[in-house]
């Protein structure tokens, strides 16, 4: 799994994300959170793209590298590929641990599975 660089700016209501190494890969979102999760989708698009189109995918570079512009801000942003059969599980958990999944998911409009899937992709990039 690849994390590539990012760089936001914008304001309130109004964000952008771009790739440094990813020519014409752009995401927008009211809130930061917003573009960041809508840049997660561009991404993943690009990724399938090249796969299709049988290109290779651009090696992410290191943050240090990266100029970021006045106003910018650094981050990074994962590359998420789902695939795979689903698999039931059951889970137990402390009380307050679902309930924040649960606020969590709603707040990003996922299921509680789906948010639950992806916080663990999440945490795998980060090598968490």
């Amino acid at each position: 799994m690849f994390r590539y660089p990012a760089l936001i700016d914008g304001e309130a209501g109004a964000y952008g994300v771009v790739f440094p190494d990813l020519d014409g890969v752009v995401a927008m979102g009211d809130t930061i959170d917003a573009a960041l999760l809508n840049a997660e989708d561009a991404l993943r698009d690009y990724a399938r793209s090249c796969e299709e189109l049988g290109e290779q995918l651009a090696t992410p570079s290191p943050l240090e590298s990266v100029e970021v512009p006045e106003g910018s801000t650094l981050t990074t942003v994962p590359l998420i590929r789902p695939g795979g059969k689903p698999v039931r599980i059951n889970l137990f958990l402390e009380e307050g641990t679902l309930a924040f999944i649960d606020g969590e998911a709603k707040r990003r409009a996922m299921t509680r599975t789906a948010y639950i899937g992806w916080m663990a992709n999440r945490m795998a990039q980060m090598g968490g």
